[in-house]
C-alpha cells in the first residue's frame, strides 16, 4: 500500500502471550503506516489484556477520539471479549464509525464484538487478521496481506475458491457470522443478529469434527440455520478426527447438517485461524455463486478506506 494509514490497536481480549509475534507485526506496519496505542500490548490482568474495565475503555474511547483512525486493529482474540458486551456504548460506536470509513476488524473472540454491533446498530466490521496473529507471523503470509489490503481499498470485492465437490446455485443476502463457538455463545441474549435469508460464513480452531456438529445443531434448534440460504464453511484448525471417530469427520457434518436443514453447504473457504486467510465485511451483502466444483463469493455495501 502506497497511502499512509492511520492504524489503532485495541486488546479487549487475551492477553498477547507472543510479544516477539507483536514487535515484528509493528516492524511491518510501522514502516509504511501509523500505528498508535501500542501499549495495550505489552498491558496485563490475568489472563486478559488488562482489566474489563481497560479492556472496555479501548473500545468505548473510539467515540471520543478527536480524529478517528483509518483502522481499528485487534492485537489478538483468546477470551475476554463477552465480559464487555453489556456495557458498549453502541449507539455512540454507531454515529462515529459511520462518519468516516474506519474500519474495525478481528476474528475470533472478536466475533461477539462484532455480531453485537451488527444485531444492535447494522454496523459492518471485518472479520480479517489481527496484529500478533497474523502481521506479527514469522512469515506474513502474502495470501493474508494482499487480500486484506485489496477488500478494504474499493467498494465492491470477488472471491474465487474451488470445493471439493458439483454444485450449482446461486444465493444472495447479508453475510455474517464468524467464530463458531463465539456465535453459538450468543444464543438467547441481544447480541445475536436475527438475519433471515442471510450468508452465514463459521470457522473455528481447537474444535473436534463432533463438537462442531454439536454448535451446528444448538444453531439448528435455535431455529437459526434453517433461516439461512446457504453456510460457508471455513477453515477449522486443529480439530483432527481421531481413530475413535472411525471415518467420522467434517465433510461428515456438512453432509448431515445439510440433509436436516436443507440449506446448502458451500466449503473449503481459506478464512479462519490458518495462515492464509481473506477477510470479510460481517453485514454487508453478498451473492454467492457455485458453479460445478467452482465457488465465488461477491461483496458489496461495506465501508472501504479511499485515497
Amino acid at each position: 500500500m502506497s497511502t499512509t494509514r492511520t492504524i489503532r490497536l485495541i486488546a479487549p481480549s487475551g492477553y498477547c502471550q507472543n510479544q516477539s509475534a507483536a514487535e515484528r507485526a509493528l516492524e511491518r506496519l510501522s514502516g509504511d503506516h501509523r500505528v498508535e496505542n501500542t501499549s495495550v500490548i505489552q498491558r496485563r490482568s490475568q489472563r486478559f489484556a488488562g482489566t474489563d474495565a481497560e479492556r472496555l475503555k479501548d473500545i468505548n474511547k473510539l467515540v471520543t477520539l478527536t480524529e478517528l483512525p483509518d483502522i481499528i486493529l485487534a492485537v489478538r482474540g483468546g477470551y475476554g471479549m463477552s465480559r464487555l458486551l453489556p456495557d458498549i456504548d453502541y449507539t455512540g460506536l454507531h454515529a462515529r464509525l459511520s462518519q468516516q470509513p474506519a474500519v474495525l476488524c478481528g476474528h475470533s473472540d472478536f466475533t461477539a464484538l462484532q455480531l453485537a454491533l451488527l444485531a444492535k446498530t447494522g454496523l459492518v466490521t471485518f472479520s480479517g487478521p489481527m496484529l500478533a496473529g497474523n502481521f506479527g507471523a514469522e512469515t506474513l503470509s502474502a495470501f493474508t496481506d494482499t487480500h486484506f489490503w485489496a477488500l478494504l481499498s474499493q467498494p465492491e470485492y470477488s472471491l474465487n475458491w474451488q470445493d471439493n465437490h458439483d454444485l450449482s446455485g446461486h444465493w444472495q443476502g447479508q453475510l455474517w457470522g464468524g467464530n463458531l463457538a463465539m456465535i453459538c455463545s450468543l444464543i438467547g441474549t441481544p447480541w445475536l443478529p436475527n438475519i433471515s435469508q442471510g450468508i452465514l460464513v463459521i470457522e473455528d480452531i481447537n474444535e473436534s469434527p463432533f463438537r462442531v456438529e454439536r454448535m451446528l445443531l444448538q444453531l439448528h434448534h435455535a431455529g437459526i440455520l434453517a433461516k439461512q440460504k446457504a453456510i460457508i464453511t471455513g477453515s477449522f484448525t486443529h480439530g483432527e478426527p481421531t481413530a475413535y471417530d472411525a471415518g467420522y469427520q467434517l465433510d461428515t457434518v456438512w453432509e448431515y447438517l445439510q440433509q436436516k436443514t436443507g440449506v446448502p453447504f458451500i466449503n473449503n473457504l481459506a478464512f479462519g485461524h490458518n495462515a492464509d486467510t481473506v477477510t470479510l465485511p460481517i453485514g454487508a451483502q453478498a451473492t454467492l455463486i457455485a458453479q460445478q466444483k467452482q465457488r465465488q463469493l461477491q461483496l458489496t455495501d461495506y465501508p472501504y478506506l479511499q485515497s
